[in-house]
């Protein structure tokens, strides 16, 4: 299945591309946001993805736009090692893409039986890895902490107890064990999903690259550039809400979901939004973009 871009009128609408200027696209992926924000202007583009499997489409893209099109290979929690220069605006989008969940060998979904990965750079501890090993209080912390799964400790129990007899090694054995917990119903959300998205974002560090990227970004937007980012869950939106706000000089507490506390409060950013939701139009043309959430920053 190809990877539609979430909100990408909005995307190109708040992030204004104008002949000349520089942008980062933070969360290549199949790029949907690059092109769109190359065919919009005469500008180039930075892309940056953690996800090995995507080196042959950003090689079309180098093939097709030249020397308005760099890919650089990494995460984006790196984002000011790997741009080192000043840019006129960044967009993530932030979570798994459909090209990851259609790919079952990849493990991030659980309506496909697979073995239990759920890396998004391919390498390092895999989620079989980590129900496997960890101890069933830090199972129970990780699905509570990154899902809010009211059945945590439940569900870490069960882990526990299926590992004594045999390895879990595939996505439907994981599942099988939360459904044992909470039962499935017609017509509600699958109860594996929020187990699932835990997983997902502890293998990945996704809160802290997310903050790492976003700090980035902000550090290397000249005067006026602009910030957007698309999220899909809570815990997300709550980060990047409050960094916006922490930024604009709106709170002042730090969230306990960064991983720094900054020495000092400095209004960085002029204007902020609220979040913004995908149209009906596209919710209906595309089912994944109804969780999806834009907020958009311009740095002072």
């Amino acid at each position: 299945m190809k990877h539609i871009p979430v909100m990408l009128e909005e995307v190109l609408q708040y992030l204004a591309p104008k002949n000349g200027e520089t942008y980062v696209d933070a969360t290549f992926g199949d790029g949907g946001y690059s092109e769109a924000i190359l065919n919009a202007a005469d500008c180039k583009v930075i892309a940056i993805d953690r996800d090995p499997t995507v080196a042959a489409r950003a090689k079309e893209f180098k093939e097709k736009y030249g020397k308005n099109f760099v890919f650089k290979p990494g995460m984006f929690g790196d984002f000011e090692e790997l741009i080192k220069q000043q840019i006129d605006g960044a967009v993530f989008d932030i979570g798994v893409s459909s090209m990851q969940l259609d790919e079952a060998a990849r493990g991030f979904s659980f309506s496909k039986d697979a073995p239990l990965d759920m890396r998004m750079s391919c390498k390092g501890l895999s989620a079989a890895d980590v129900v496997n090993n960890l101890s069933e209080q830090k199972l129970a912390d990780i699905l509570f902490e990154y899902s809010e799964e009211k059945k945590s400790r439940q569900i870490a129990a069960k882990i526990v107890e299926y590992r004594k007899t045999r390895r879990i090694e595939t996505t439907k054995d994981l599942a099988e064990i939360i459904y044992t917990v909470i039962h499935k119903k017609h017509d509600e959300i699958d109860p594996a999903t929020r187990a699932f998205q835990a997983l997902r974002i502890f293998i990945n560090d996704e809160i802290d690259e997310l903050f790492c990227g976003l700090r980035g970004a902000t550090k290397l937007l000249k005067s006026g550039g602009r910030l957007v980012v698309v999220d899909f869950h809570s815990l997300e939106d709550r980060v990047v809400k409050h960094y916006f706000n922490e930024m604009a000089g709106k709170v002042d507490g730090v969230s306990r979901y960064a991983p720094v506390v900054p020495d000092k409060k400095e209004v960085v950013f002029s204007q902020i939004s609220k979040a913004i939701p995908p149209s009906e139009e596209e919710c209906g043309r595309n089912p994944r973009a109804r969780s999806a959430k834009l907020r958009w920053a311009v740095k002072i």
